[in-house]
């Protein structure tokens, strides 16, 4: 009966963790940066599973070795001091495991915090991406071109993304190319990441930012760059120009579908970095009336 119970315990843990394998996005990795981060998680999972199985298999050594057995009642259990090699090994396993994971978790951080080595010396496409609630602005500066809830990216190229938002902290996220990293309202973050497989892929806002959080998702198709020349072409030819009146509108509280435009809203509402970073960014008025603030000091000179 025991048995039964053990197995049907046994059988309750894993389904859960079988049916969620498809889900695991973070170990499908389809870029460079995705892979290393991978690869930790890994490392990490190995040496746990390492730890467990050792404390499982002494345990069952010191139960059936030192078990209770039928004594006398005036039996003593001999003193034993202690052991310094046990002693030793207790100690400076654990320690060692600690110093071991330390220097992989620092390499891998300084690693995917810079541009992949395979990519070093290529020009990066950078893309202001920028959240509101609930939605993500992704701004093409070179290419001139903005689209909302969704992202297309090259191939075999690096990416240089700088995240900011116009409303609460998110979390920038696209599980199978990379880490998370934060996007604030009065500074400018830097995601380096890159793509080697064309496909599409997910990507989402990491961290809760009210009642549309779970919804705040967007959709990221990397391809060749070839294709993705055609794609900003088509874009500059047909989409309709972005201006401060409409990007003023997408900025209210909401869901929307995919929306693409010519121009970016930088040229009207520049990213907060340089001059324009600082408190109260994302506010039209204080944008304005610092506008105003200048000409009048440009007019009085």
């Amino acid at each position: 009966m025991k048995i039964k119970w053990a197995l049907l315990c046994l059988a309750i843990t894993i389904l859960p963790m079988l049916t969620g394998c498809g889900s695991l996005m973070v170990l499908d990795p389809k870029g460079p940066q995705a892979e290393m981060t991978a690869n930790v998680i890994w490392i990490s999972i190995a040496t746990m599973a390492i730890i467990v199985v050792a404390v499982f298999v002494l345990l069952i050594v010191m139960l059936v070795k030192y078990r209770a057995s039928k004594q006398s009642e005036d039996y003593e259990p001999p003193h034993i001091e202690g052991n310094p090699v046990v002693e030793s090994i207790i100690v400076g396993i654990p320690v060692l495991i600690i110093i071991f994971l330390s220097i992989v978790t620092v390499k891998s951080t300084y690693a995917v915090e810079a541009t992949p080595k395979q990519h070093e010396g290529q020009e990066p496409l950078v893309v202001y991406a920028s959240s509101s609630n609930w939605k993500w602005h992704f701004s093409y500066p070179e290419e001139d071109i903005e689209t909302v809830n969704y992202l297309y990216i090259p191939t075999d190229r690096p990416l240089e993304f700088k995240l900011y938002s116009y409303g609460p902290i998110t979390s920038f996220w696209i599980p199978q190319l990379g880490g998370q990293k934060y996007a604030m309202a009065d500074m400018v973050t830097t995601l380096h990441l890159a793509a080697d497989v064309p496909g599409e892929y997910m990507g989402r806002n990491a961290n809760f930012s009210g009642k549309g959080f779970a919804e705040n998702t967007f959709q990221v198709k990397a391809m060749p760059e070839d294709e993705f020349d055609d794609w900003v072409k088509e874009v500059k030819t047909t989409a309709e120009p972005l201006t401060k009146e409409k990007f003023d509108k997408l900025l209210e509280p909401g869901h929307l579908g995919q929306l693409t435009f010519s121009g970016t809203h930088l040229e009207f509402l520049p990213a907060p970095e340089g001059e324009y970073s600082g408190h109260h960014h994302g506010s039209h008025e204080s944008h304005d009336e610092s506008n105003m603030e200048h000409s009048e000091h440009s007019h009085q000179k």
